[in-house]
Formats: structure tokens, C-alpha cells, sequence
């Protein structure tokens, strides 16, 4: 008897032992269960996202530090490669069928040549489009737009950009002279003549780069097709749908050489120009007394300037304005667009994070990257030349991307270069090089 009544017992504590623990464990489930929902980010906490592109070296830091609060907040890792052959590199990693989740392309060009193999997933159909197109202007989003096998597609974000549409002066010299900073076209041009009535030179101007040289032409031709035509204009000579010998690509080019070419107004003549490196050129200005007096160039020139300057009290840099005021105010821009090859939820996380201007805040504060985000904010900018750009583009009525990096590579990378700078040294008619740049567009 003693041993049913123990065994009773026995079977009694085991039947509570386990249903206590079979509590345990659906305790446990429900907390898990509760802090699921609690956790707008456990879905995707250690998920991996990969990513490549061509930041390295000091970039590659800054990008990263950028992104970890991100990586902190969501468990998600973003698992960054990068490459200085990225062109190469990932040209081959999507064509044979092993693209990274995200992709950075300095140049949209390239980035449409998968578009149009239908490589690249339509940002329409994975991320909230409402916040996105909130926080860009229209023209970052035109850019953004590009044509698949199936139609116009969302195909990036835009992330680190810099402008171009600037003009560089040795402040202490230009305050000291009495000159005024110009906001039209006409006061450029007035302030132009005041230099040449002074005795002085307005414009430093050189275009040697070695094999490159005669982009920074380019850049300039750019400039007055967005000063003189339309925004679709643009598009269309970028497509190879206008052609360089049409009215109004002559006149975008008439434009810079009534301004190269006009007797006093480059230092050293035209004769100079080409044989000027690009770096070089600036530094006149900064002679005592100045050679020059006027640059205009992207943010990164400052880079070439002579040591010790410091932004704002020996340089500064204002607008080059439009010779049209009904175009408003038009940036020349370059930078660097993401996209999408692998549909994850963790990827359209990420993607949706790198649509705001937090994705780029640790960038901005360091140095070296302007944010086109209409919610990122000025008070992020530590280095005074980057707020004043980041200010330039933030009040641009449009942007564009720099034409010649659009282009097909031996048009923009090539005969455009070429044929601009055998016009600048006088070895070819405008009519000549304008035939020559169509005659090499790809059939």
C-alpha cells in the first residue's frame, strides 16, 4: 500500500514539476511574443545587408560610421565593400548573377545600363514613395527615373552629392578692392568689366587633366545649357536626342567662348587655357597681387588651393547665376545614387533609411559629403565651404546631373573632351567640332 500511495506521489510531482515548467516555457513565449511587438525591428535584427561601391580608404570610414546608429537601432548589419575598380567590379557581380543587396553609383550612366537590362528592382513598388518624394525635390527624383524592358522605373536614392555651379574669389583682395559679390548675370558681367577697367584679369581658367584633358570645359558648357534652354533641352542633349549642332547647344557654347575668348578676361590669354592644369589654375588668384580674380569649379578644388587658406576669410565662393531668369536658379551637381538588387525586407529597411538625411548626418558632421535631403539641416555642417554648398543646392530651383558623365563613354569621356579642347586652342571651327562630337555618338 505504502508503495501505490509513492507512486501516486511520484506520478502527482512529476504531473507538477512539468506542468510548472510547460508554464515556464509559455511565459517565456508570451514575453518573447511581447517584446516581438514591442519591437518594431525584430523581424530583421541580425539580418544581413551587403553593399558595394566606391567609397575607400577615408570615405569608407565616414560612411560607415555614418550608418551605425542605423545598424545599432535595427540589429541590422550593413556589410559595406569597397572597391577603386567598383566599375569593373560590379559590372561582373551582376551579370553573372551575384549583385550585392544595395549599390552605390557615382555615375547614373552606369547605373542605367542595368536599368535597362532589367537588373535593377523599381523603387516604386518596394519603398513608401510618399516619404520619399517628400524629401527630395522633383528634379533628384527626374534624375532617379529611368527607363527599364517594362517602363520608367524608380531606379535610386540619391545620397552624397556635391555642386558645381560655383565661383571661387580671394575674399580679402575682392573686399579690399570694393567688389561686390554678383546675384545676375548682368552684375557678373558688369563686375567683369570693373576688373578689365582696373587693369586686372577677371578669369583664372585651365583645362589640362592628361588624358582627361578638357572636361573642365565640359563642365562649363553644361553650366550654359542649363542657363540658356530648358530642363528638357538638357535631358534630350544628355540622351543624344539634341544634337551639338543645334541652336541651342551652339549658344551654350558661344556662351563660355564669349567669355574665354574675349581679349583680357582669362589670364594668360586663350592660348593658355589648355595647357593650364586644372588644379593649377586657381592658385593665381591668390598671388600678391592677384593674377585673377575669378574660378569657378565644384567644391573639390578648394583641395588644390594653397596651403593655410582658411574657408571665409582668405576664400569664399558665390553662385554662378543664370543668364535667364525664368530658369530660376539651376545646380550642376554630381554625386551618388543607391540602388536596390535583392528584395528583402531588410533591404527595403535600409533603402527607406537612406532616403532621409540621417543616413548621411555622421557623414555631413565629419566633412567631405553634402546631403540632398530636404530634412537634413544646415546646423549639421561643420566646415563652413560645405554649409554654403549644401545652402546653394538646397535653394536650387533644379538640379542636373554633370551631362558629360550621362553621356555614352566615347562621347562624354571622349569626343565632347576632344573635340572642346581643339575648339578652345583653335584648331578647330566651332562647326567642326560640333559635327565631329554627333558624327561619334553610338548608332
Amino acid at each position: 500500500m505504502k508503495k501505490i500511495i509513492a507512486i501516486f506521489m511520484l506520478v502527482i510531482s512529476s504531473a507538477a514539476f512539468l506542468s510548472a515548467n510547460s508554464n515556464k516555457e509559455a511565459d517565456k513565449k508570451d514575453s518573447a511574443a511581447m517584446a516581438d511587438k514591442n519591437d518594431p525591428y525584430a523581424a530583421v535584427r541580425g539580418k544581413v545587408v551587403t553593399m558595394s561601391g566606391p567609397f575607400v580608404d577615408n570615405d569608407a570610414v565616414k560612411f560607415e560610421n555614418s550608418i551605425k546608429s542605423f545598424e545599432e537601432m535595427t540589429g541590422i548589419d550593413i556589410q559595406y565593400e569597397g572597391s577603386k575598380e567598383f566599375e569593373a567590379s560590379i559590372a561582373i557581380r551582376i551579370e553573372g548573377g551575384n549583385p550585392p543587396d544595395i549599390a552605390d553609383f557615382p555615375q547614373p550612366g552606369l547605373l542605367e545600363n542595368f536599368v535597362k537590362k532589367g537588373y535593377v528592382i523599381d523603387l516604386n513598388k518596394t519603398l513608401d514613395m510618399k516619404k520619399v518624394k517628400d524629401n527630395y525635390i522633383q528634379s533628384w527624383l527626374d534624375m532617379a527615373t529611368m527607363t527599364g524592358p517594362e517602363g520608367d522605373i524608380m531606379a535610386g536614392l540619391w545620397a552624397r552629392v556635391n555642386g558645381k555651379s560655383l565661383v571661387w574669389y580671394n575674399k580679402k583682395a575682392f573686399d579690399a578692392a570694393g567688389y561686390k559679390v554678383p546675384t545676375t548675370w548682368k552684375e557678373l558681367m558688369t563686375l567683369q568689366s570693373q576688373i578689365i577697367a582696373d587693369g586686372d584679369t577677371p578669369w583664372a581658367i585651365g583645362i589640362e587633366s592628361g588624358a582627361a584633358t578638357g572636361w573642365a570645359m565640359t563642365d562649363w558648357v553644361e553650366e550654359m545649357m542649363l542657363r540658356t534652354t530648358s530642363l528638357e533641352n538638357y535631358d534630350k542633349w544628355v540622351s543624344g536626342e539634341l544634337k551639338f549642332d543645334s541652336p541651342e547647344v551652339r549658344a551654350a557654347i558661344q556662351a563660355v567662348a564669349d567669355i574665354w575668348f574675349a581679349d583680357g578676361m582669362v589670364y594668360g590669354g586663350r592660348n593658355s587655357i589648355a595647357t593650364t592644369s586644372f588644379g593649377d589654375a586657381p592658385k593665381v588668384m591668390f598671388e600678391q597681387p592677384p593674377k585673377a580674380w575669378l574660378h569657378k569649379q565644384g567644391n573639390f578644388i578648394t583641395s588644390f588651393f594653397p596651403d593655410n587658406m582658411v574657408a571665409n576669410e582668405d576664400y569664399d565662393f558665390f553662385y554662378l547665376p543664370s543668364k535667364d531668369p525664368s530658369l530660376g536658379k539651376p545646380v550642376l551637381v554630381a554625386g551618388d545614387i543607391y540602388a536596390m538588387f535583392n528584395d528583402r525586407p531588410e533591404v527595403r529597411m535600409v533603402m527607406q533609411y537612406f532616403a532621409t538625411g540621417a543616413s548621411v548626418e555622421g557623414w555631413v558632421k565629419a566633412g567631405g559629403a553634402i546631403s540632398p535631403h530636404k530634412d537634413s539641416k544646415l546646423s549639421w555642417y561643420t566646415n563652413s565651404v560645405d554649409r554654403k554648398v549644401a545652402e546653394v543646392i538646397q535653394n536650387a530651383t533644379s538640379v542636373r546631373f554633370d551631362g558629360s558623365d550621362l553621356m555614352p563613354g566615347a562621347v562624354g569621356a571622349g569626343s565632347f573632351w576632344r573635340e572642346m579642347t581643339d575648339y578652345v586652342v583653335g584648331a578647330k571651327t566651332l562647326d567642326e567640332a560640333v559635327k565631329a562630337i554627333d558624327a561619334s555618338w553610338p548608332k
